[in-house]
């Protein structure tokens, strides 16, 4: 094998999924998409998929890859990033035995609770929203089931976690930042004791590694069904915000990403964990270091909810940056809060609005911008690195009045990353796997 190694990364979102190879230089040699039917929403607080759509997909997206690049000859590894806290059951052989909760599903709340007696305070994995009160949901109504598949011989599995297994012809391995909502303690590289008096089968909790570590080769009748070579390593993935963060270049202490999407996700990477449940902070184990974070219920929603590109676009151009708008907005696009204030019953602020539309956005751009700064001041006082650069992700960074804005309360160098796709974080990761 004498050609350049090969890092392929998949990013599974929840509306589809996207695939890039890098080359031994790391230059983009190659990208694919393939789209997911929208999530089902059976009740209240439901968000669900099938795992087989998501492998359907990703041999789509694999075998349209792998016409374009060569790699029959070539050192190769891939990698695959999914939602943070999505996870199913499976049985023994990794078929199914429930629907995927995706990351926005919101009925575990019983199993919270049994959660909340146990676990410590600022753990990761309180809340009706992590993977251990989805799968301890799960369970619940697998043995209310005529099912006998309750037995310890199952696993509960995150998206890379399937998806990486089903390559491999093997499952129950997963890696450090998918594992944390399910309880693991990225600190000891360990499962915790307290788990043990939920009565979920320990058997059923994974191996753990850090992410991009190689797990074994493709299995071969993997192999053909994706077109990839035999000689390809499938390693440990991540979550799709870690995938983002290796993508846009943090890489000293005090590096923050923003991600300015749907939501508003702040991250810094620190020499130390930081954790604090009640405002909704937690840490990523990312190498020795670690990336401390949290997200608002804040973001591009609003913004989308108000204006389309098109006017968002014309508005912003007539907004001076360097001024205050003088009003203050909380912009959220429903009741409720997370972070940096943990407010169940906050009420978007949006009044009063002005007559000039310009004016409307340059506020809410604003009081977006405020919650950022707000944000990366609570991950200081808890002990995080003060922001030294703000690197910008997601669509709002393709916006200069808003980055132009953000500088100027943020206080710090804010740029746009270079690159901004999670799917080319975790074919960093597949790359580096490749070439040791």
């Amino acid at each position: 094998m004498s050609n350049r190694p090969v890092g392929i990364g998949v990013d599974v979102g929840t509306s589809g999924l996207r695939a890039v190879a890098l080359t031994g230089r790391g230059q983009v040699s190659a990208r694919a998409s393939a789209g997911l039917p929208a999530s089902r929403r059976p009740a209240d607080g439901a968000s669900e998929q099938d795992p087989e759509d998501w492998w359907q997909a990703l041999v789509d997206v694999l075998t349209r890859l792998s016409r374009d690049i060569s790699l029959a000859d070539t050192p190769c590894a891939l990698c695959l990033d999914g939602t943070s806290a999505s996870v199913l059951l499976a049985d023994v052989d990794g078929v199914p035995l429930t629907p995927a909760l995706m990351y926005d599903d919101r009925r575990a709340t019983e199993a919270a609770a049994r959660v909340v007696a146990l676990a410590p305070a600022d753990s990761p994995a309180l809340g009706p929203g992590s993977s251990l009160a989805k799968v301890l949901h799960l369970l619940s109504a697998l043995s209310g089931s005529d099912s006998t598949s309750t037995s310890p011989d199952l696993h509960a599995l995150h998206q890379a976690d399937w998806l990486a297994g089903r390559l491999l012809g093997r499952f129950g391995d997963s890696d450090w930042n998918d594992a944390l909502k399910l309880g693991y303690d990225t600190h000891t590289l360990r499962w915790p004791n307290w788990l043990g008096s939920l009565g979920l089968p320990l058997s059923a909790l994974p191996r753990v590694h850090a992410p991009g570590t190689r797990l074994g080769h493709i299995a071969p009748s993997m192999a053909g069904v994706c077109g990839l070579p035999a000689h390809t390593w499938i390693c440990a993935g991540t979550t799709d915000s870690t995938a983002a963060v290796i993508a846009a270049g943090a890489s000293n202490m005090g590096d923050a990403v923003t991600s300015l999407g749907s939501t508003l996700v702040l991250k810094t990477l620190s020499p130390e964990p930081v954790q604090s449940a009640r405002h909704g902070v937690y840490s990523h184990r990312l190498g020795d270091a670690w990336l401390v974070g949290g997200a608002s219920n804040s973001g591009g929603a609003v913004l989308r909810r108000c204006f389309d590109d098109a006017t968002l676009r014309r508005l912003s151009e007539q907004i001076d940056p360097g001024h205050d708008s003088g009003l203050d907005y909380y912009p959220l696009p429903a009741i409720g809060e997370r972070f940096p204030v943990h407010a169940p019953d906050l009420a978007p602020r949006l009044d009063p609005r002005p007559a000039d539309d310009a004016r409307f956005l340059h506020g809410l751009l604003e009081g977006i911008a405020r919650i950022e700064r707000d944000g990366y001041r609570l991950l200081t006082s808890l002990g995080a690195p003060t922001p030294r650069r703000v690197l910008s992700i997601g669509g709002g960074a393709a916006n200069p009045t808003w980055t132009a804005l953000r500088r100027r309360l943020l206080g710090v160098e804010v740029v746009t990353a270079q690159d901004t796709e999670a799917a080319e974080g975790v074919a960093e990761l597949a790359l580096r796997a490749a070439i040791d």
